[in-house]
């Protein structure tokens, strides 16, 4: 029993110790000179994709990889279908940025790189892995990716709305060590849990991460997004969605698969088909390429009601 405690405690410590690193370091890159717009886009877009890597690296070290895919392939398929269904139907978004249309193509090559490395079986190989060198050629990308975000022009980056606060450096410092305890001790905690329940009920380490562990790694965005569409910011919660979903295949995927090589379990290509058709239903009610379009509530509920379906029917095939 000890164990369950454990792992509904880690996420909870988790996430908090998330919120507590984001402060602290989002305060010391604006009392270094960055810009709220810049460090929103770089340390906040990191801080939300923490759980994420934090549950991948243990779960990696561990040789837990069904689990490592699965939180990526999970937390995806929850932000563009629950999350910003979510924020749609709390209030209509309206997809005005060329970023939010950059990003979303970004976001549907990032799963298409994933899909052509995880199924070496088609290029001849003995098994499907993604391995060492894949999880560099992600790195790579996320490097590029930092390097994009660092040379867009300001006026064409989403505002924070001054959501960054600046804080004397030795409460950031606190929060910085608070929040890294935080985050190993509760991804420690979880990795362990989760494969105790796999093992309890009879399911796939995979399963677990496509489902519980993708849901309560979400909570950031998820939370981030309801906000901004709260105040009409509608564009932060789309932005905040993609950066997400990008950032946890290219950094997050990429350092699993270097710290330990990832075995891909062929089944999960329906996931990565699910999260495809996500992605390019998405990109559809975006319409990429026009000025404008509206996200309406009409079409939150149907990519809401998608996730359901897609969650059903895991638990439930």
């Amino acid at each position: 029993m000890s164990i369950y405690i454990l792992f509904i405690l880690g996420f909870v410590i988790l996430i908090s110790g998330a919120k507590f690193l984001i402060d602290g370091a989002s305060s010391i890159g604006i009392k270094a000179g960055l810009s709220q717009l810049l460090v929103g886009l770089t340390i906040v877009a990191f801080g939300t994709s923490l759980p994420e890597l934090i549950i991948n690296v243990f779960a990696s070290i561990h040789g837990s990889t069904g689990l490592a895919i699965g939180n990526v392939l999970g937390s995806n398929i929850m932000n563009t279908l629950l999350i910003i269904g979510i924020a749609a139907i709390i209030y209509p978004i309206k997809v005005e940025s060329s970023i939010c249309k950059r990003d979303s193509w970004i976001n549907l090559i990032a799963i298409l790189i994933v899909a052509v490395m995880a199924n070496d079986l088609l290029v001849g190989k003995s098994e499907n892995v993604i391995d060492k060198l894949d999880g560099i050629i992600l790195l790579v990308f996320f490097i590029i990716l930092l390097y994009i975000l660092f040379s867009q022009p300001k006026e064409k980056i989403n505002s924070n709305n001054g959501i960054l606060k600046e804080l004397p450096y030795s409460q950031s410092i606190i929060f910085i060590v608070i929040g890294g305890l935080g985050l190993f001790f509760g991804g420690k905690w979880i990795v362990d849990g989760a494969s105790s329940v796999a093992n309890d009920i009879g399911v796939s380490e995979s399963t677990i991460g496509l489902t519980l562990v993708a849901m309560a790694t979400s909570l950031p965005e998820l939370v981030t997004s309801i906000v901004a569409a709260l105040k009409k910011n509608t564009d932060i919660a789309i932005g905040n969605v993609l950066g997400s979903n990008i950032f946890n295949i290219f950094l997050v995927l990429g350092t699993s698969a270097v710290i330990h090589p990832i075995d891909f379990d062929s089944n999960l290509n329906l996931e990565i088909g699910i999260l495809i058709v996500a992605s390019l239903s998405l990109m559809l009610v975006i319409r990429v390429g026009s000025r404008s379009r509206t996200i309406t509530r009409l079409e939150g509920i149907l990519l809401s009601t998608g996730y359901f379906a897609f969650l059903f029917w895991t638990i439930f095939s």
